[in-house]
């Protein structure tokens, strides 16, 4: 299960079709899982299927008690067509609890929904964030200055907007975000021989009660029981030499 979400988590920008094969496996051996149910909702979200995103994303929320997804779930929400249900989602949760790079992605998704209901005024006031600070760039800010400046040129004030787009360029250079990535992705045939064959497609509706059934579990990967620890290394004699630092 472990090397799949590993094998998930390395592909899901070159290649998010595989990375969700990927997070299916695991799922299938660990759905009940926080982090199987959360990689499966962010794979199921790179490939455009919102409805599982959301279903899984909400599951994950119901088992880890965390908001760290809410940004993508509000994303989900507006990916099936129901922007009213976004911006609910969204106000749902309490902001200031949330880490700083979350509360931003969320600010970003609430003005998307804002802009799919035609209310380009308030989109902009989602992103009056205290984020939004032009002389400062952190690993959020080309995102937000990027969003502001598309809801600024929607609004008719391409001044500004040309401004808050050089700001985003700029700020994803000083970053580092625009240098090529040139690693390489090995992927072990052994993890994928067979595994993805004649998998029957599954439709996945969300409905308002959204029960969130956990995906099969293979009852025999589920029921082994932990390995004992290992026992734990020997504290050195006092005469024993000390080793410098």
């Amino acid at each position: 299960m472990a090397r799949h979400l590993a094998m998930a988590s390395q592909l899901i920008d070159e290649d998010p079709e595989l990375a969700h094969k990927h997070a299916l496996a695991a799922s299938r051996r660990a759905g009940r899982i926080a982090i199987v149910r959360e990689t499966l909702g962010i794979t199921a979200y790179a490939i455009g299927d919102f409805a599982l995103a959301l279903r899984e994303l909400r599951t994950y929320r119901r088992i880890s008690g965390k908001d760290d997804q809410i940004a993508l779930m509000v994303d989900s929400e507006r990916g099936v067509g129901r922007a009213d249900r976004a911006l609910e989602a969204g106000r749902a949760v309490d902001r200031a609890a949330l880490p700083t790079p979350v509360r931003v992605a969320l600010a970003i998704a609430m003005s998307g929904a804002r802009l799919d209901q035609g209310e380009p005024e308030l989109a902009l006031g989602e992103l009056q964030i205290p984020e939004l600070d032009p002389n400062r760039a952190f690993e959020w800010s080309p995102a937000l200055f990027g969003a502001h400046a598309a809801v600024l040129e929607d609004l008719g004030r391409d001044e500004e907007a040309a401004f808050w787009a050089t700001r985003a360029e700029v700020a994803s250079e000083a970053l580092g975000m625009n240098d090529d990535d040139e690693d390489e992705i090995f992927v072990e045939d052994g993890l994928i021989e067979g595994e993805f064959d004649d998998e029957p497609a599954v439709e996945t509706p969300v409905t308002d009660d959204d029960p969130a059934e956990a995906p099969v579990v293979d009852d025999e990967s589920t029921s082994e029981e932990p390995t004992e620890d290992a026992p734990a290394a020997e504290e050195p004699g006092e005469d024993a030499p000390k080793e410098d630092s």
